[in-house]
């Protein structure tokens, strides 16, 4: 995954694979002590308050090749009845179904005469994985890294559901989609939430589509959704496109999305929705997915957070040229940057990015402490790859700070400010 950015893009990523390993060294030495073994992500990031997104579940899929899945995190459900859905497959509990390839998991649709234990002869197989039981949680970041399948008839789905639904019943558990896809739309996924008065043909719903001639099953592409009391906003690679709340809902409806949820993948044949394979739908097809992971943080917040080492309440910033840490020099014959004068890359948590956004989005400025404030102009913007819930703002250091040994650096965005991050300064 490459960083997208407004200005300079073919410059940047072709540093992509240094940057993402430079970032996550970094990180790692942060959050981590000397001789620890550092996971990748890792499993919480140094920031200022209010805490941003810290790991708290997650299945790799890094297990040997053929292996099944992980019957400690997901439980496989079986049958053909249909799920609600008219679907044309029998769900199984095979490893020719779902199983670990590469890092990934791969779940098979295929093309196959199967009848299940619940005696339903049915003309495709697939698999359905759920975590219920096994993790539920109320609110925060779920996301995944999927690659979904292409064809008439294939319906991917990464969703969740109230973990309720055994006492009171769909839609009133309610359901979270994260990503929908059906075959005859290759280019565009859904994200919708179902609830009682809001439900099948008729969710809160919104959809994203990638640029012309791009289909999600080309490449692997991130989804997630920040879920918090009364908020809900959904993403794709980074990018948000829906946002959702309470008064979204029809005059009388209920807001269920306040208990925990469990996780579902799932590849369905057919169904009202995406209709039946045709001539024209190849099969086996398979969604590979990378990861899934889940985050929360303590204190909900949309305000930016310019992320620090705690310990110090530095910033995690590099010079964006050389990719060294601080101290930062304002002017250096050495930097290879056209006019010599350093630009820092910041790392900021809670600054959504919308599709077109660009640097404008965002303003920057540095204090003495002496009660001088110093505007900084911001050169690019963009999402971190590897880390993309975590957003890149390349500020341009003025010559009015090459005197001070250090400086305070925060951003603002849509009316929001961060918190202040230590910078140094050498000379």
């Amino acid at each position: 995954m490459t960083p997208t950015l407004t200005s300079p893009a073919g410059r940047r990523s072709r540093r992509a694979a240094v940057y993402v390993a430079a970032f996550a060294l970094l990180v790692a030495t942060l959050c981590f002590p000397p001789g620890g073994v550092a996971p990748y992500p890792p499993k919480v990031l140094a920031a200022a308050d209010p805490t941003v997104w810290s790991l708290v579940w997650d299945d790799e899929f890094n297990a040997p090749d053929g292996t099944g899945i992980d019957t400690t995190k997901w439980t496989a459900e079986t049958g053909g009845n249909g799920w609600g859905n008219n679907e044309l497959e029998t769900y199984t509990s095979r490893t020719q179904n779902a199983s670990i390839s590469n890092g990934t998991l791969v779940i098979k649709a295929t093309k196959e005469d199967f009848t299940g234990t619940d005696g339903i002869l049915r003309h495709y197989t697939s698999a359905r994985l759920k975590t219920q039981a096994k993790f539920e949680q109320a609110y925060g970041r779920f996301e995944a890294r999927v690659k979904v399948p292409f064809g008439q008839g294939l319906w991917p789905a990464f969703w969740m559901l109230g973990n309720d639904i055994s006492t009171a019943g769909w839609p009133t558990c309610g359901e979270m989609d994260i990503m929908e896809n059906i075959g005859r739309e290759p280019s565009t996924v859904h994200g919708s939430m179902h609830g009682p008065g809001y439900s099948g043909g008729n969710p809160l719903t919104a959809s994203y589509s990638l640029p012309a001639g791009k289909n999600f099953s080309d490449d692997f592409h991130t989804f997630s959704v920040e879920w918090e009391p009364n908020v809900a906003r959904f993403y794709v690679d980074g990018l948000l496109y829906q946002t959702r709340t309470p008064a979204d809902l029809p005059a009388g409806a209920k807001w269920v999305f306040d208990h925990p949820f469990f996780i579902l993948l799932n590849v369905a044949v057919g169904g009202t929705w995406p209709g039946s394979p045709d001539q024209t739908t190849t099969f086996p097809q398979t969604m590979q997915v990378d990861y899934v992971r889940v985050y929360q943080r303590s204190t909900p917040s949309s305000t930016p957070v310019v992320m620090t080492d705690d310990s110090s309440g530095h910033a995690v910033a590099f010079d964006s040229e050389t990719w060294l840490a601080e101290p930062f020099t304002v002017a250096n014959d050495n930097n290879i940057s056209q006019d010599h004068r350093t630009r820092l890359a910041l790392f900021v948590a809670n600054l959504d990015l919308k599709p077109g956004d660009d640097a404008s989005l965002v303003t920057a400025q540095a204090e003495d402490g002496q009660g001088n404030v110093f505007p900084l102009t911001v050169e690019a913007i963009g999402r971190v790859p590897q880390f993309d819930w975590i957003t890149e703002v390349i500020v341009k250091l003025p010559d009015g700070l090459s005197n001070l040994n250090q400086a305070s650096i925060s951003v603002q965005a849509r009316g929001q400010t961060s918190n202040k991050a230590v910078v140094a300064i050498t000379h």
